[in-house]
């Protein structure tokens, strides 16, 4: 006891001592998503509350702030990875947590952040799921005249995401250059009854795409397809979006409904374990294996650095390495 008074009259003296806070884990949780995270959008921040609620607070809620230790939290993601949440949810739980933390350290009521010392489950890499050049071929010949046949193809030879393509408008397209701005996505938003809205982008980063011709004159098809449809319903016409991808009416599509026909369209050639995503991952090894350098192709995509693009792409630069190294011997036998 008189230890504890000693090193309490030195924190005091030195400007050290912090005033117990009274606040649980789950009432500290519940300030900092109300108060904190206002800067962050709401698509992200509805994310967060989901982790609060239905993970953090039901395990580490009732735990004074200031009692919670790194032994705590370490079990807690361990308990969570045997339940069954992938390395990758612990991950994001982590995030959240790490953050929510890391203010209260900023204010005052932690000495230290307790998520630290955590060790999280390593993220196994997923092979990549990518279609060769015949599996294209097939692919492109089984979209002929289907609905969604613009969409999928712009798709494979823009590598845009699946929101992005779907929230694309006419006044992003200029058609005389064969430039297309990519600065916003079409996203669902995470609550019952959730409504379609038009989001900023992943990383909150425009870019522009300078498309092969052929995908602009999918677009002008597509343009004509939707004039066509406009002249034919007259008032029932509804883009007041100006959205590229519509249904008859004008209206924006669902991402379930676009999803739901692709993957119809791939277990018909045998492909189930292709996904809508497979075909941004497609367009990123078509791009490389034709000669694109890595940096346009981390531009295009809109990844935030090259070296995230080469370690997503390992496998098929290593190869580009290869075929290199093969051109340059073929040049050194063919001039000696």
């Amino acid at each position: 006891m008189v230890k504890k008074l000693k090193q309490l009259s030195v924190s005091v003296e030195n400007g050290t001592y912090v005033e117990p806070c009274k606040l649980t884990v789950g009432s500290w949780m519940d300030i900092w998503v109300k108060d904190y995270l206002g800067a962050v959008k709401p698509f992200t921040v509805r994310s967060y509350s989901d982790h609060v609620k239905n993970h953090i607070k039901p395990c580490l809620g009732a735990i004074s702030l200031q009692k919670l230790t790194p032994p705590m939290v370490q079990s807690f993601y361990n308990e969570k990875l045997s339940s069954g949440l992938s390395p990758k949810t612990i991950k994001n739980l982590h995030g959240v947590l790490h953050s929510s933390l890391k203010q209260a350290v900023g204010i005052g009521y932690l000495r230290s952040n307790p998520t630290e010392a955590c060790k999280l489950p390593r993220i196994e890499k997923k092979e990549l799921s990518i279609m060769s050049e015949e599996e294209l071929a097939l692919f492109i010949k089984e979209i002929e005249g289907h609905k969604f046949e613009n969409l999928y193809y712009v798709t494979l030879f823009t590598g845009m995401r699946q929101g992005e393509v779907m929230g694309l408008t006419w006044d992003c397209i200029d058609f005389e250059n064969g430039v297309i701005l990519i600065n916003k996505q079409l996203q669902k938003e995470k609550k019952i009854g959730g409504k379609y809205i038009l989001a900023p982008l992943k990383n909150d980063k425009s870019r522009k795409i300078t498309a092969a011709s052929l995908v602009i004159e999918v677009l002008k098809k597509e343009r004509k397809k939707q004039i066509e449809n406009r002249l034919k319903i007259g008032s029932l016409w509804n883009n007041k979006e100006n959205l590229v991808f519509t249904n008859e009416l004008g209206e924006h599509l669902a991402h379930f409904t676009v999803y739901k026909n692709f993957k119809k369209i791939v277990k018909k050639l045998g492909l189930d374990h292709i996904r809508f995503h497979d075909l941004r991952h497609s367009y990123a090894v078509i791009s490389l294996g034709s000669g694109d350098d890595v940096k346009t192709v981390q531009e295009n995509l809109g990844h935030h650095t090259a070296a995230f693009t080469l370690d997503v792409y390992g496998g098929v630069t290593e190869n580009m390495k290869k075929k290199s190294a093969q051109r340059i011997d073929n040049f050194i036998r063919s001039i000696s």
